[in-house]
């Protein structure tokens, strides 16, 4: 085999790699975002209340947040494919079990080790794929696309369940999860390469303990603001015993010789910035998820399948603009990108926003625009800042990076959901699971 060849055989190596880690992230947001459609049929069918299903629609994302973090420790000290290995298995293990919830107690604890097993995954496979690509100009070209990835979940879920709800039950949802993480676990010998552990980092246990559940009780505090008074010690305990919480976690890590999450690493001003481009994107795009679904299916009194068959050009846009990130971040630099995506998904959402969301307002030309602008600079913003966020991490912190760029988009769009019921709470509808933020229905609610 001459030099060429073999490079040809490698990088198509590579690129079957990718699209293994590419797929399995994606599908972590697709767990996260499938069951907000079929949230109401599976209240009725188990005789739910409003608060179980709040606490239900959250599940996955409290324990998904609260333990990234730690996942990304553990990818970085034991090694990236180990990690993912596990935590693909507790991904499987919880998809197997939730079909066959006979009651809440099981769906809800099957939600739960499905976010701790994505929260391994996650930072697990970024830490294969800067080995999969160990040079920096190589790895933050893929950056640039995966980025993209996770609203690419969000959207097929979306449009995923509205199917399946319409032909088949919600319980067939989470198979899908089930299929992919077998699927994973079966080619990963052959496709994904070792990653060394690093065994002279040590596990930082108390910084865990106190970030994990710090995060963890703050988000059920915030998302509860919707069903509980936000005076109430349902609402005032958790959230502050989450903040206490969370002080002792950086006052300690100030002290500790190898930190969970080193002080220095969000000092970084451009790492601060993309942090802060991911956590408003996902706001956006999340927002958009709920509160559009339920306008078309309460409002319009649309079918769950029509409902997801309007996000098609959502996912189409999305695809198109993830693909062009990548060039375009190095034609023009990842902080170009990420200044317009974010530009582009702030006039979508003022277009959809000026439609009124009103019962006559048309589909082609009243909600499709902001729909197609939404997506393409979400997608371009979320590949500049993942580029940014990832820019001269060191091997060994490839988890931490992981784990860091997952939880700003995951806690981004908590915190200001909660932060917008304070504005108004009929501005925000029960199926917004906590991960939802609501600018559209707040700016509607102001302008009508």
């Amino acid at each position: 085999m001459t030099a060429e060849e073999a490079a040809r055989v490698v990088d198509v190596r590579h690129r079957y790699a990718f699209a293994l880690l590419g797929i399995v992230q994606a599908t972590l947001i697709f767990t996260l975002a499938v069951i907000a459609v079929p949230l109401p049929l599976i209240g009725r069918e188990f005789g739910l209340r409003r608060p179980d299903l709040i606490l239900l629609s959250a599940s996955y994302g409290l324990t998904f947040a609260g333990l990234l973090l730690f996942g990304g420790r553990l990818s970085d000290r034991y090694g990236g494919r180990r990690t993912l290995a596990v935590g693909l298995l507790l991904l499987a293990a919880a998809s197997a079990a939730a079909p066959l919830a006979p009651g809440i107690g099981v769906l809800l604890a099957a939600r739960l080790v499905q976010g701790a097993g994505a929260a391994l995954v996650a930072p697990a496979a970024m830490a294969v794929l800067r080995v999969v690509y160990p040079s920096p100009l190589a790895y933050g070209r893929v950056m640039a696309t995966w980025g993209g990835l996770s609203v690419l979940g969000a959207t097929v879920g979306n449009l995923l369940s509205g199917v399946i709800l319409a032909w088949l039950s919600w319980r067939w949802t989470f198979l899908i999860p089930l299929a992919v993480s077998v699927t994973a676990l079966t080619l990963m010998p052959r496709l994904l390469p070792h990653t060394a552990p690093h065994r002279g980092r040590t596990l930082d246990l108390p910084g865990a303990l106190l970030a994990t559940a710090g995060i963890t009780l703050a988000s059920y505090g915030l998302v509860v603001t919707d069903v509980r008074p936000r005076s109430s010690a349902g609402v005032l305990v958790p959230l502050l015993s989450g903040a206490a919480l969370l002080v002792a976690f950086l006052y300690a890590e100030r002290r500790t010789a190898d930190p969970l999450l080193p002080t220095r690493f969000l000092l970084d001003r451009r790492r601060a910035l993309a942090l802060t481009a991911i956590a408003l994107s996902a706001c956006g795009t999340a927002m958009t998820f709920v509160v559009l679904s339920l306008h078309l299916q309460q409002t319009r009194d649309w079918s769950p399948l029509r409902t997801s068959a309007a996000f098609v050009p959502f996912a189409v846009a999305l695809i198109a603009s993830s693909r062009a990130a990548g060039p375009l971040v190095i034609r023009y630099g990842a902080g170009a990108v990420t200044t317009a995506g974010l530009g582009t998904g702030a006039a979508g959402l003022a277009l959809l926003a000026s439609s009124g969301l009103h019962v006559h307002t048309p589909y082609a030309y009243g909600l499709l625009p902001g729909l197609v602008l939404l997506s393409a600079g979400a997608a371009a913003s979320f590949g500049g800042a993942a580029v940014l966020a990832t820019e001269g991490v060191p091997a060994q912190q490839a988890g931490l990076a992981g784990g860091v760029l997952n939880s700003a988009m995951e806690l981004g769009p908590t915190v200001v959901f909660a932060l917008l019921l304070t504005l108004g709470s009929d501005a925000v509808s029960l199926a917004a699971t906590g991960s939802a933020l609501a600018v559209v229905a707040v700016l509607t609610h102001r302008a009508n």
